[in-house]
């Protein structure tokens, strides 16, 4: 069903096909905000299941209680899931100014610093 197509593209077909069974995360979070950007105010079947976490979004999809849903990366590296990238996430480290010198918290700085996944 989502042979050869982009996440994107994914996303169109299993909205347009009503025995295609989303599963949803919960309201609030920041994943069912990027849904809700990809369906535009289209509510697919499945729809009103929400999920709390990545972790539950992969089991309803390997209980077959879901054809689909949108979940990080490393928690989708299972042989039985097929992951389609849809968007990277970029990440701010927030820590109050107060505190900022603080040894582990430089510690850590230096470390973002040095690494090239910035």
């Amino acid at each position: 069903r989502f042979a050869n197509v982009t996440a994107t593209e994914a996303i169109s077909v299993a909205v347009h096909d009503e025995s295609c069974v989303m599963i949803n995360r919960n309201q609030g979070s920041g994943t069912r905000i990027l849904i809700d950007q990809h369906l535009s105010g289209r509510r697919p079947n499945g729809y009103a299941v929400q999920a709390k976490n990545h972790n539950a979004v992969i089991a309803a999809i390997e209980q077959h209680r879901a054809d689909w849903g949108i979940a990080i990366e490393s928690v989708a590296d299972h042989p039985s899931i097929r992951f389609l990238p849809l968007q990277d996430e970029h990440f701010d480290f927030a820590v109050p100014k107060d505190r900022i010198n603080r040894p582990a918290i430089a510690a850590f700085c230096a470390l973002l610093q040095e690494s090239s996944d910035k």
